[in-house]
């Protein structure tokens, strides 16, 4: 599937969904308003137009949250090997995933597995964040009872794509041991090291990648792991600006979104079938889409 012009820029305001149960949903579509040129020049102000982001010349496809679509993951990588191809850049391209690699999709591990090997291939810098459902892994391994929270996001999928069944009983504090511990054995140690080895956010010219987003007003050294992983609301309807460009997942929306000072690239893929990644080189910005094949 061929890459694709970013569409309009919308305003930040925007409805979005939060976490739930891995049933399919309607993603909402975002709300609009009047542009800020034409209030400008209706009002006859005048605003100096700040120079647009860039990478510094470094190429950069940021891909939005699997939760277990290798279905979606495998077009959208051979799109984006395509376009290496056809345009080789003059340096390694850096391959940033933006977390939430596992859960309510049914094949986490081979969506890891796939990540794994493409660290290895040459020529191309894999960088791979964390998301709040890969720490919901994390915890469950050394807080066995937090599985009945866990599946409740989707977890019963990650379990079933290792091999491990969840326990007849929710409640039962001695089987969620039994299943924590078959869980952490069932896990190659290389997948363990993976998820124990993700980052919280990378910096990179202009832009700043991250999971969830940011929280305004506090400065990049200071900010706390719950709200990279988690932020919602508080992030997505400030205006900016944040400092950098931040190219975020975390809250599925029915298209993505590219406005001046974050980009969003969640596009509900568990649900849709549909995983988006934002291609960034220099000033240029351009979404590539790809959708799960059929079975």
């Amino acid at each position: 599937m061929a890459s694709c012009k970013a569409p309009r820029r919308r305003s930040t305001d925007q409805p979005h969904i939060e976490d739930r149960p891995a049933a399919p949903y309607p993603l909402r579509r975002p709300q609009t308003r009047t542009p800020a040129l034409f209030l400008d020049r209706f009002l006859g102000r005048s605003k100096a137009r700040a120079a647009p982001p860039t990478t510094g010349g470094r190429r950069v496809y940021a891909v939005g949250d699997v939760h277990g679509r290798l279905d979606a993951l495998q077009p959208l990588i051979r799109t984006i090997a395509d376009d290496l191809e056809a345009a080789p850049p003059s340096q390694p391209a850096m391959l940033v995933f933006l977390g939430d690699y596992v859960d309510r999709g049914p094949e986490s591990r081979g969506v890891v597995d796939m990540i794994l090997r493409m660290k290895g291939q040459a020529g191309l810098e894999v960088r791979t964040l964390k998301g709040n459902h890969e720490e919901a892994l994390l915890q469950f391994l050394a807080q066995p009872t937090f599985g009945a929270a866990w599946l409740e996001h989707g977890g019963g999928a990650t379990l079933a794509s290792y091999g491990v069944q969840p326990p007849a009983s929710r409640t039962d504090p001695d089987a969620w041991a039994e299943v924590s511990a078959a869980f952490a054995e069932a896990l190659p140690p290389e997948h363990l090291a993976f998820y124990r080895g993700l980052e919280l956010m990378l910096d990179l010219g202009d832009y700043a990648f991250v999971h969830a987003g940011v929280r305004p007003g506090v400065p990049w050294n200071q900010q706390a792991e719950r709200d990279m992983l988690w932020i919602r609301q508080e992030f997505l309807q400030e205006k900016g600006p944040f400092g950098k460009v931040i190219v975020h997942g975390h809250t599925p929306m029915e298209e993505a979104q590219v406005l001046p000072h974050r980009i969003g690239v969640d596009t509900g893929c568990y649900a849709t079938g549909v995983l988006t990644a934002v291609r960034l080189e220099g000033e240029d910005q351009r979404l590539i889409q790809a959708r799960a094949e059929r079975r």
